[in-house]
């Protein structure tokens, strides 16, 4: 048996040698060499007592040991340093072959080497050679007829020997490319096995047992270096054993004693070795380091093999984790990194680890099923020993993502159609399933292509597998891609079935006449359709206001509804159901019979006076000659008519006889109109009134005949106002009798222009097709208005006939063009213009709501623009538009400026408004100039500004507040107060007014006032002259009183609390005395505490800059929870004043009282404050626009305020007249203590005296809030609020006998208080303001004060009579 051995040993050199004598020094002393090994493989033989061969053709491999410092330096300066310094060590490196009979004695050679302590001295012949270590690298043994020969552990055959000699069948188990660890024969010439890899980092850390110090962790500390220069030395001793040992550096201290890390760089090491060098660090370190032998760690970081499978991962893939060492131990674990825990094996993770031939340790993690949250790094790591061989690597895990078509809508017409899925990452995917789900069974073909991981699937879908029954059924299909690995990722398409509609439709035929109504239904069998509409046989659609379509579980309805059938009815309609590209038709044939519509029928009187011996011609006209049958009736006699033709004018005469008919009578007459289908319409009627002929005045030929002040209307057409002939003009006049004149009372005359397109904008009303003959109907009403604006003056009807034609074509578009709003507001223009202002005064005269109808009418329009940004400017109206477009949109800002009226104003919209409103909506803002002034002024007491009037709509319906600010002209400086204000169309009876509501004065300056509203309409500034004007002699005098005042106020009440600081001991001697202080002391502090922020909102309100939001809610909070406050003591105090006199029998504790005086003194007002500012604050309407207190205008929060004070005031005011008659005429074992009742008289007194005073200044607060108070009220409720305190420090605290003698106690010189009270009457020392002094009589005389109570026992003094007072304040 061969073994070969490596032998490191150190021979000093001569001073004087240099690099290149060393070289060869080394050859010329491989004698002594040779004898110091052989020295030693004897010693090896003796003790083993064995027999050997030793064969001295040794290897030498010559390496230059230098000092530690110097690692790393040039090679010049090493040189230098080598010459210059001590002799260098000179390491050779020896391989030698030793052959054993007795294979046994191999390990006993072993385990002898490994018991050696290194180095080993040289002996006395050859004290200059040291050895460093012996290691066993190379083992031969012979195998039957072969010797084989093998490596041992940290050692290989170099590549060279793999490649060209034989290795070891079956032994041999490294991978292809590696190196091989067994060989067939010895290499005749070397080299021999070689340590295995490059140099190797060994991570090792120490455990010494010694305090730890904070020095330690700065590298810069003189501790710190001493440690690493010690530790560095020994480690570098000890380590020098080890086989290609380079260097050990100190890294770090850490505590836990102390725990030194370091880092050992080497070419191997195996535990035997390690564990040998570890103990030649412990010796050679000093022993005051107390080094804890056991406590050495060492650290692989690159003797492991990780592989992972697959690359790619995939979540849900089962993924496998290789980790592969050629250390033998079973002894691995795994840690995911992210999550800090060990791996076990479980459901979802399996760890299997097992040796390989005997060479390798292989551990195997399985992860089934992986998630994204299985992604991180793993650590695998082996344990031998104090050797920890680890290895990491990361993993991420990608979550399929597939592409499939969206959900479809599939009519079973017999048509393939095909659905895809495709994979969003190239991956070999093994294979791809489609599934279906639902009622409905429709295969299809699958066809997947693996190179572009997409798979299509084709259906064809006929009737016979989606019955009418089963259409509208969704079918869900799944495509599913599987891994090779197991990963599954899919993607549903739903799919929905229809059927092809079988359509029914109404059966019977249908023949009308016009005015009539009917109906059409059609019924289709399938549920699902994307379309349903009406078009006529000429393909045009009918417009959808006139059809109704319903969805039924098992089918569909459309109905298609006329209420007023015209002419224009007359054809085929035909009822469509469309799903995707097919469509299922049925058609029906209507006849609609030529008929007047009644509005058309004119009729001639409308109402009119007839003698009981006279006649009078009654006439129904129509504007066509048709073959029709028509008679009067009148009650239930009917007459004759005859024809005549005028033109393309019709009429029906009948020439009336009184004296056939009672007379007098009034009676209304008709003409019934019959067609050829035998249906008849009936005028509207004619009221005749029949009277004797004694008392006419009045007559006229056309106008007819009445008596004095007899008020007749007439048609316009058949009365005597001048007109073109041949030119039908509308409206009525109305006439009154005047002495023996017919004078024109109302002319609402329209032109017959304008009465034309009035009859034609009806007739559109009623039209199947209205929304196509919209654009061209006013494109001519713009023409029309503009010709005939000069005659408006002459036929004032036709304004209002205008704004009914807008008002009705606006209820007609669902969207309206450029082009068409700017015929509307063309026509808006001219009845706007100057020169009809004059027939507006005429309609407000009237009553009429028609500037508010035209208003709304412009709404509805440019609510229907769809248009790109587009601006329209007349000399009376301007409109400008924006689209909003996706993403971040910009600030909507326009102007407006009129140069005629001298009027602008702008209008803006933040973005973070906009940001709510869908994309592609619309905003559009019209501003008038002249619409202000022609708007009914229906707020009393206001002057109105002249300013703009700007509508801002946005296309979709806006739930939320939406905040919008506008800038008016200011052309009234100096005219009062201004307002924000809208036309709320559903004031004073839907016909439209004036309203705040929502709306605040941001700024006022000279000429601009800025408002901001949460909702969107039409807006304007009013003047109001309810408030004092800032620079008025008022508003300067009630700020002087106001701030004077209060400075009056606060200081009292701070002396108030200073004097019941002082006299506290001495006034809270019984329990109705402390409850009475104790409410007093709590209504000063709340009224100090309301009148500082009473200052506070003072100084945040200023009138001419906005307010300071935020800072204005708290201010206006605090003040109302105070003042409440301080009521809802002052009720307190007047409960316990009615307890303790009516409830005599119970006695509840002082605790008890206190928390109920605590939780209703501050417990309601902080309900009540809360509740106020919760429900009005979201809709900023909790504090005024021009002042930080409650609003009053807009929410009437107010009267949160102002009805507790007011139920409080009369509740103490009752409580007080019930104690003082309780008092006066007490019933029988009802009688208090002369202490408690003497405190009681001083509580009532309080109340009795505080009480009507303070709702004094309340009665007089509350009038200044309501409209056109006079500005008494403002000064005196000033004058009341601002000195509250002082009254308080007066009734409430200095106005107490038991007060007032505490304090002549504490600040009298002499001191004789406490002995003269024994011997001295009350009489004799009476105080300014104790009961019996004369300030004082005049007001315990209101109360049935007498001498009776006048008492001066030294008991009762010491508990003297008490008092209480309550103050408030209000803010306006």
């Amino acid at each position: 048996m061969l073994d070969f051995c490596r032998v490191k040993h150190l021979e000093k050199l001569p001073e004087e040698s240099t690099w290149y004598k060393t070289r060869q020094l080394k050859l010329e002393d491989m004698k002594s060499l040779r004898r110091t090994t052989l020295c030693f493989m004897i010693i090896v033989i003796v003790s083993s007592q064995a027999t050997l061969n030793l064969n001295f053709e040794s290897i030498v491999y010559p390496s230059l040991l230098r000092e530690h410092e110097l690692a790393g330096e040039d090679p010049v300066r090493q040189k230098r340093a080598v010459a210059m310094s001590r002799p260098a060590a000179q390491e050779f490196t020896v391989d030698v072959e030793v052959s054993f009979e007795d294979a046994s004695f191999l390990e006993l050679s072993k385990a002898y080497l490994n018991n050696l302590s290194f180095p080993v001295q040289g002996d006395d012949t050859d004290p200059a050679t040291n050895i460093l270590s012996i290691e066993v690298t190379t083992v031969c043994r012979p195998t039957g007829n072969e010797t084989w020969c093998s490596c041992e552990k940290g050692y290989k055959w170099p590549q060279e020997r793999c490649l060209h000699n034989l290795t070891c069948q079956g032994h041999d188990g490294s991978p292809s490319g590696h190196h091989c660890s067994c060989l067939k024969g010895l290499p005749p010439k070397g080299p021999f096995c070689q340590l295995q890899g490059a140099d190797i980092t060994l991570r090792m850390s120490v455990r010494l047992n010694v305090g730890f110090q904070e020095e330690l962790r700065n590298s810069s500390s003189a501790l710190y270096r001493s440690y690493k220069t010690d530790l560095e030395t020994a480690f570098r001793e000890g380590y020098s054993i080890l086989p290609g040992f380079k260097l050990v550096t100190v890294t770090e201290f850490r505590p836990g004693s102390v725990v030194v890390v370091y880092e050992v760089t080497t070419s191997a090491a195996s535990p035997e070795l390690m564990r040998r060098a570890n103990e030649q660090v412990t010796q050679n370190l000093n022993q005051t380091y107390k080094m804890d032998s056991s406590s050495f760690q060492v650290t692989y970081s690159n003797e492991t093999k990780f592989s992972i499978t697959p690359e790619i991962i995939l979540e849900g893939d089962t993924v496998t984790l290789m980790c592969e060492n050629e250390v033998l131990s079973s002894n691995v674990s795994w840690q995911h990194v992210e999550t800090g825990f060990d791996i076990q094996n479980s459901s979802r993770f399996s760890v299997y680890t097992y040796v390989l031939n005997n060479m390798t340790s292989v551990s195997r993690l399985t992860i089934y099923n992986i998630t994204q949250d299985d992604a991180g790094e793993y650590i695998c790591k082996l344990t031998l020993d104090i050797f920890e061989y680890g290895s990491r690597k990361k993993i991420d895990v990608t979550s399929i993502q597939i592409l499939a078509n969206e959900d479809m809508k599939v009519m079973c017409d017999n048509n393939p159609v095909s659905l895809s899925c495709c994979s969003e990452m190239t991956v070999n995917w093994s294979q791809v399933e489609w599934k279906q789900e639902g009622t409905v069974n429709i295969p299809g073909s699958p066809e997947t292509d693996t190179d572009s991981g997409c798979s299509r699937y084709t259906l064809t879908a006929d009737g016979t597998q989606c019955p009418s029954g089963l259409s509208g059924t969704t079918v869900v299909y799944t495509c599913e891609f599987i891994s090779a690995h197991g990963a599954r990722g899919s993607k549903d398409i739903k799919v929905t079935f229809t059927s092809v509609a079988n359509l029914k439709i109404t059966p019977d035929p249908i023949s009308v006449s016009e005015g009539q109504s009917f109906s059409i239904k059609c019924i289709s069998d399938v549920s699902n359709y994307d379309e349903v509409y009406w078009n006529t046989s000429a393909g045009i659609k009918i417009y959808k206001r006139f059809y109704t379509t319903r969805r039924y579980p098992n089918g569909a309805e459309s109905v298609l509804t006329v209420k007023t059938s015209t002419r224009e009815w007359n054809g085929t309609y035909h009822c469509i159901f469309r799903y995707k590209n097919s469509y299922s038709v049925m058609a029906k044939d209507v006849t609609v019979h030529p008929l007047p519509l009644e509005p058309d029928i004119m009729v001639d009187p409308l109402e009119a006076v007839i003698p009981c011996t006279s006649s009078r011609h009654i006439k129904c006209c129509i504007e066509e000659d048709r073959d029709y049958k028509v008679i009067f009736q009148a009650g239930s006699s009917s007459f004759p008519a005859a024809k005549e033709v005028n033109g393309k004018q019709v009429c029906y005469k009948h020439h009336f006889v009184a004296n056939s008919i009672s007379c007098p009578e009034n009676m209304d007459v008709f003409c019934h109109i019959t067609n050829t289908a035998n249906n008849s319409v009936r005028s509207p009627s004619m009221k005749l009134n029949l009277v004797p002929g004694e008392n006419v005045t009045c007559q006229d030929p056309i106008i007819g005949v009445g008596e004095p002040g007899k008020v007749i209307q007439k048609l316009c057409q058949f009365s005597n106002v001048p007109r073109i002939p041949g030119s039908p003009i509308g409206g009525i006049i109305t006439y009154r009798c005047v002495g023996s004149q017919w004078k024109v009372k109302k002319n609402n005359c329209i032109s017959a222009p304008i009465n034309t397109l009035l009859q034609l904008a009806e007739a559109l009303m009623k039209s199947p097709s209205q929304d196509a003959k919209l654009p061209s109907y006013l494109k001519n009403l713009s023409i029309s208005t503009n010709q005939v604006k000069l005659e408006v003056n002459s036929f004032p009807g036709s304004l209002g006939a205008i704004i009914n034609i807008l008002d009705l074509l606006s209820t007609v578009p669902t969207q309206v063009n450029s082009e068409m709003m700017m015929h509307v507001l063309s026509t808006v223009n001219v009845i706007l213009g100057k020169p009809i202002l004059n027939t507006w005064m005429t309609s407000q005269q009237q009553k009429t709501n028609q500037s508010s109808q035209l208003l709304h009418s412009v709404e509805r329009f440019s609510r229907a623009l769809r248009s790109e940004d587009s601006t329209i400017s007349q000399p009376n109206v301007q409109m400008k538009s924006m689209v909003i477009k996706s993403g971040h949109p910009k600030s909507y800002t326009q102007s407006f400026v009129f140069l005629d009226s001298d009027l602008w104003g702008n209008v803006t919209i933040n973005e973070c408004q906009l940001e709510h409103l869908q994309p592609d909506s619309f905003i559009v803002t019209v501003a008038f100039p002249t619409l202000k002034t022609i708007l009914a002024q229906d707020v009393p007491g206001k002057t109105f500004a002249n300013s703009l009037v700007m509508t801002t709509i946005v296309s979709q319906n806006i739930t939320t507040p939406f905040r919008i600010s506008m800038t008016f002209k200011n052309n009234n400086p100096s005219g009062g107060v201004p307002r924000c204000v809208f036309w709320n169309f559903n004031l004073a009876n839907h016909t439209g007014g004036w309203d705040s509501s929502g709306c605040y004065v941001k700024e006022v300056t000279e000429d601009s006032v800025s408002c901001s509203c949460d909702h969107l309409t039409s807006f304007s500034i009013l003047m109001s002259p309810d408030s004092p004007d800032p620079d008025s002699l008022l508003k300067i005098l009630l700020d002087i009183i106001s701030y004077i005042g209060l400075c009056f106020s606060i200081l009292s009440l701070a002396a108030c609390l200073a004097v019941e600081a002082v006299v506290w001991k001495s006034v809270t001697k019984n329990r109705t005395s402390s409850m009475r202080h104790i409410c007093i002391v709590n209504i000063a502090a709340s009224l100090l505490v309301a009148d500082v922020w009473f200052i506070v909102a003072a100084a945040i309100h200023n009138y001419r800059y906005p307010l300071n939001q935020t800072a204005c809610v708290a201010a206006t909070f605090f003040v109302h929870f105070s003042y409440l406050s301080v009521f809802f003591w002052m009720l307190t105090l007047g409960l316990m004043l009615f307890y303790r006199l009516v409830f005599i029998l119970h006695d509840t504790s002082k605790s008890i009282q206190k928390a109920i005086a605590f939780s209703l003194g501050y417990g309601c007002p902080l309900v009540i404050s809360v509740i106020t500012v919760g429900a009005t604050q979201p809709r900023e309407v909790y504090t005024r626009k021009n002042a930080c207190w409650l609003n009053w205008e807009d929410t009437k929060a107010l009267l949160a305020f102002v009805i507790p004070a007011l139920i409080i005031v009369v509740v103490n005011v009752t409580i007080t007249v019930v104690v003082i008659t309780k008092i006066l005429r007490p019933s029988i074992g009802d009688k208090p203590s002369k202490q408690e009742k003497s405190s009681l008289f001083q509580i009532t007194k309080s109340i009795g005296v505080l009480t009507p005073l303070l709702g004094l200044t309340w009665g007089f607060g509350l009038a200044t809030v309501f409209q056109g108070s006079n500005a008494v009220f403002h000064v005196v409720f000033t004058l009341l609020n601002a000195f509250q305190g002082l009254f308080i420090l007066l009734f409430g605290c200095l106005w107490d006998q038991k007060v007032q003698e505490a304090l002549l106690n504490k600040f009298s010189l002499s001191r004789w208080s406490s002995q003269h009270s024994k011997s001295t009457s009350l009489g004799s020392s009476t105080p300014v303001f104790s009961m019996s002094s004369p300030i004082s009589r005049r007001f315990n005389n209101l109360f049935g004060k007498t001498g009776t109570y006048n008492v001066s026992t030294p008991e009762i003094t010491s508990s003297s009579l008490e008092n209480t007072s309550s103050a408030y304040s209000l803010l306006n």
